[in-house]
């Protein structure tokens, strides 16, 4: 089959590997029928995320038709269609009984991460992909949801809900920022609507993806390069700030940006995937009563929003801005990666 291979940072090819096969009882395989690139994709090519080895199949978001099922799995079975979570979770461990299933121990890397498709593991940007622990790692695509939109509660849905909004405590009236207007920030923006705050603003460079943030939700949106960027945000508060800062990049800048605008016992989120340190000026937080929160997704409200994209509620369809053909991969990375040449949201790639 073919498949995009990791070769170091900075390196990847689409090339011929051996077919995916079942090796435990409680795997699946699936064929690949649309899967897409993720921001987390580029940071692994940055090196940002140094547990991917050469020769790794990247990709954790997909969906796709079961061809094969592990003789332990019963309640899926071959020429089910279904949407493969970015988080493989075994349902047992002592942490996803809490269901902290970022946290499953029962993974196959040995480190108590959940996220182990296109990390630990071989991934789905491929003809076809093994999917462990699938009886609660893959999800039923259901009448009326499309595999494009199925393929975005794989990773960016789920992650912007859970970490963004519901780690950010969002509720009610508040005005929230999300700084970085990309897929995941957008996620982001879309979800908080859910809970009813009274301002979500939108903060990027790209002066499209500000644009864009609001047809997701955001009633605001603001230029970063602007000199007065922080005095617009603040313009849009009672004076004190935002309630909820959402920092959806993962650079020092962008989370620093977060903590100069949110509010006395405000709460700042962090989704974006950091490949380095940032600084953490306690001596001047601790004061402000700041709760930051940070985290691996833990997929634990991918059913719900099942629901809520299948009734149209959330209208998942938004994201995509690109398709290609599986074949195409390389040229869709190129596009992916130069997102503010190419005004691209999410690239759907077609097997």
């Amino acid at each position: 089959m073919k498949a995009m291979i990791y070769h170091g940072p900075g390196r990847k090819a689409w090339e011929d590997v051996p077919d995916a096969t079942i090796e435990k009882p409680t795997d699946v395989v699936v064929k690949i029928e649309t899967t897409t690139i993720c921001g987390t994709d580029l940071h692994i090519l940055k090196g940002d995320v140094p547990a991917v080895q050469d020769g790794r199949i990247l990709g954790h978001e997909g969906v796709g038709t079961i061809t094969e099922v592990g003789s332990a799995v019963t309640s899926l079975q071959v020429g089910d269609r279904v949407i493969i979570s970015c988080i493989s979770a075994c349902g047992h461990c002592d942490m996803c009984k809490q269901r902290v299933f970022s946290h499953c121990l029962a993974d196959e890397g040995a480190s108590g991460i959940g996220w182990i498709l296109g990390h630990l593991i071989n991934g789905t940007q491929a003809e076809y992909v093994r999917v462990p622990f699938a009886e609660t790692s893959v999800y039923r695509l259901p009448d009326g949801v499309t595999p494009q939109e199925g393929a975005m509660l794989s990773d960016i849905l789920p992650t912007g809900h859970e970490i963004g909004v519901q780690y950010g405590h969002v509720k009610v009236g508040d005005v929230v920022v999300v700084v970085g207007a990309g897929p995941v920030g957008l996620a982001a923006i879309m979800t908080s609507r859910l809970y009813g705050p009274s301002k979500v603003i939108a903060v990027d460079l790209d002066a499209n993806r500000v644009e864009q943030a609001k047809r997701f939700g955001a009633t605001h949106g603001v230029l970063s390069s602007d000199d007065d960027w922080k005095d617009q945000v603040m313009a849009l508060t009672d004076g004190l700030g935002v309630d909820v800062a959402i920092e959806a990049v993962g650079v020092p800048a962008t989370f620093q940006m977060c903590l100069d605008v949110v509010r006395p016992a405000g709460h700042v989120a962090n989704v974006g995937v950091h490949g380095a340190g940032v600084p953490l000026p306690l001596d001047t937080l601790w004061i402000s009563n700041i709760t930051i929160a940070m985290g691996l997704v833990n997929t634990d409200t991918t059913a719900t929003l099942l629901k809520m994209v299948a009734e149209h509620t959330l209208p998942a369809d938004l994201f995509v801005s690109h398709t290609f053909d599986l074949g195409d991969i390389e040229k869709a990375y190129d596009v992916f990666g130069r997102a503010a040449e190419t005004q691209a949201l999410k690239v759907v790639l077609n097997a």
